[in-house]
């Protein structure tokens, strides 16, 4: 089976839920014209990833400011009780594609870092939240737990994957090895050329398709209230680096550097049981009777109605 995708690299209207979920409805429009089944947004596109910002917080303090700036945040995130989620769901309806978008979640009065999976016949099939936030992001961001180590089998392939540096932990991506992930996700908000080398080493490691998606923003688009939030950034502090990759290794498009813009590649998921042949990381190369791997309350795949597909 041949499924065209689309890993779209771009900028949110920053800290703006409303437009930027505009700019989803446009970028999602526009590539799906084009024939794309699966479209891939980057980490927190909505409502935008705060690099720079400290909330006003250190060791053993924080400031009024900081508590205005993170409410402000939290009113501009996802919530998926709300209407924000039925956009989403109409939007993949309409297009006829299946929709991957991170999002800062909101769950009562926390946030998440999250990957929405929708599909459009079935809206949201489940949630990823980060479970390991980096460095600051701890101080904004919830852990999960096991229960979101979810994958998903679809009328295009097996869905499933982790964010940004989620995608370093040797035992979450054993994990979704284990579920037989065949087109892997990898939103991220890191553009360093080595990062691109991760990729490469998921695709050869989970013998899978890798969706490298960043975004592409620079300091200037920022609105102007929060580019002093961010003066110690360089003005290009974010330039890409998007990239697609087979099971063998080989970059199929990108990486995309110093430009918004999206890529675009037919995969056929017919090469995945190739690349197995001589490494199987989940099946005969696993050793199972020397290795054991428990996942606590990680979901078993959860599987699309054929019948809503076809």
């Amino acid at each position: 089976m041949k499924v065209k995708v689309c890993v779209i690299q771009d900028s949110p209207v920053f800290f703006d839920k409303a437009q930027t979920l505009a700019k989803v409805d446009e970028l999602t429009s526009r590539y799906a014209k084009q024939g794309a089944e699966l479209v891939v947004f980057p980490e927190s596109f909505i409502p935008g990833y705060p690099r720079g910002f400290s909330f006003g917080t250190r060791m053993g303090g924080r400031s009024e400011q900081g508590r205005e700036l993170y409410a402000e945040y939290l009113a501009q995130s996802v919530d998926l009780q709300s209407e924000d989620l039925g956009r989403l769901e109409d939007l993949s309806r309409q297009q006829q594609v299946y929709l991957v978008i991170g999002v800062t979640e909101k769950l009562n009065s926390s946030l998440y870092c999250s990957m929405l999976y929708i599909s459009p016949t079935e809206g949201l099939l489940g949630v990823h939240r980060k479970i390991k936030p980096t460095a600051f992001e701890r101080v904004i961001w919830g852990e999960a737990g096991g229960e979101d180590l979810c994958t998903f089998d679809t009328r295009i392939g097996k869905l499933g994957g982790l964010i940004c540096w989620e995608n370093y932990m040797p035992l979450a991506r054993m994990a979704m090895y284990r579920q037989g992930v065949e087109i892997y996700l990898a939103p991220t908000a890191d553009a360093r050329e080595r990062w691109n080398h991760t990729m490469i080493h998921i695709a050869l490691e989970g013998r899978c398709f890798v969706l490298g998606c960043n975004q592409y923003i620079t300091k200037s688009m920022y609105p102007e209230k929060y580019r002093q939030l961010a003066e110690q950034e360089e003005e290009a502090f974010c330039p890409g680096g998007s990239v697609i990759v087979s099971p063998m290794g080989k970059v199929l498009a990108g990486p995309l550097y110093g430009a918004a813009g999206a890529l675009m590649a037919e995969l056929d998921l017919s090469e995945i049981a190739k690349a197995r042949l001589d490494f199987d990381v989940a099946g005969h190369y696993s050793r199972n009777d020397i290795f054991d791997l428990k996942v606590r309350n990680q979901p078993e795949i959860q599987k699309e109605s054929r019948s809503k597909s076809l």
